[in-house]
C-alpha cells in the first residue's frame, strides 16, 4: 500500500519450522513487513504453500528445505538462502516436536528427538548465521520456546527439559553477542492452535488457545526492536489462563 512504512524492509529472515503452524504465520507476517524471507522445514510441499501465500501478497520469499537437526542440512539451507537474499538479519528459531508422556513412560527416543530438534536445531541455525551477524555487527536471533520452558507441567518432562534447555541456550547467547550488536530474544507462549498441539492437547479446545498469527505479530515486534532499550522474553498467555504464572 503506497505511503505503508514496512518495519522489516530491506532485511533478509530465516524461519525454521515455516512449513505450517506458526512458522508459517510468522514467516507471511515478515514478509507482510517488507522482509525477504527463506523458510525452512522437512517438508517441502508445505513449504512451496507457504512461499506461494507470501508470494500472493506481494512478498519475496524461498523455500529451503532442511531437517534442522542435521548439521550439514542447516549449513546447505543457509549458504542457499544468503545467496538468494543476502546475508540473515533475522533469525526465528521455531521448529519444534512436542511428545507428551508420564516419566516412567517417556523414552529415550522422546528425549532424544526433542533435544535434537528443540535445542540442537536451534543450536545449529544460530551457528552458522551468527558470523556474519558478528561481523556485520547487527542481527536478531528470536528462539521460540515455550510457557514449558519456565514452568514445570505433568506428563511433560521430556519437553519441559528440552524447553528449559532452549532457554539456557538463549540466556548465555544474549551474554556472548551482547558487544557485537545482536539481539537475542525468546518467545514463550502457551497452548496455540498448531497442527502439533492438537494432536497432543486434548484437555480444552482450540478455541481457547492463542492464534498463530498472534505470535506472529509478536515476532515481528522483537524483530523491529531497536534503540537503547531491549526486550529479553516475552511470555504470551491463553486469555482465559491465570495472569502472571510465569
Amino acid at each position: 500500500m503506497k505511503g505503508t512504512i514496512m518495519r522489516l524492509e530491506g532485511r533478509v529472515a530465516f524461519v525454521t519450522g515455516g512449513g505450517r503452524g506458526i512458522g508459517r504465520a510468522i514467516a507471511l507476517a515478515l514478509a507482510r513487513e517488507g522482509a525477504r524471507v527463506a523458510v525452512t522445514a522437512r517438508s517441502a510441499d508445505q513449504l512451496d504453500h507457504t512461499v506461494a501465500q507470501v508470494r500472493e501478497t506481494g512478498g519475496t520469499a524461498l523455500a529451503v528445505p532442511a531437517d534442522v537437526s542435521r548439521p550439514e542440512q542447516v549449513r546447505a539451507a543457509v549458504e542457499r538462502a544468503v545467496e538468494a537474499l543476502g546475508p540473515i538479519d533475522i533469525l526465528v528459531n521455531n521448529a519444534g516436536v512436542a511428545r507428551f508422556a508420564p516419566v516412567l513412560q517417556s523414552t529415550t527416543e522422546d528425549w532424544q528427538v526433542m533435544f535434537e530438534v528443540n535445542v540442537l536445531g536451534a543450536l545449529y541455525c544460530v551457528q552458522a548465521v551468527l558470523p556474519s551477524m558478528i561481523e556485520r555487527r547487527r542481527g536478531w536471533i528470536i528462539n521460540v520456546s515455550s510457557t514449558s520452558g519456565l514452568k514445570a507441567y505433568p506428563e511433560q518432562s521430556a519437553y519441559c527439559a528440552s524447553k528449559h534447555a532452549l532457554m539456557g541456550l538463549t540466556k548465555a547467547l544474549a551474554l556472548e553477542t551482547q558487544e557485537h550488536g545482536v539481539r537475542i530474544h525468546a518467545l514463550c507462549p502457551a497452548t496455540t492452535d498448531t497442527e502439533m498441539v492438537r494432536g497432543v492437547r486434548t484437555t480444552d479446545g482450540p478455541s481457547e488457545w492463542i492464534r498463530p498469527e498472534e505470535l506472529a505479530d509478536t515476532v515481528v515486534f522483537l524483530a523491529s526492536f531497536e534503540g537503547n532499550a531491549m526486550v529479553d522474553t516475552i511470555t504470551v498467555r491463553r486469555y482465559p489462563a491465570t495472569p502472571w504464572t510465569c
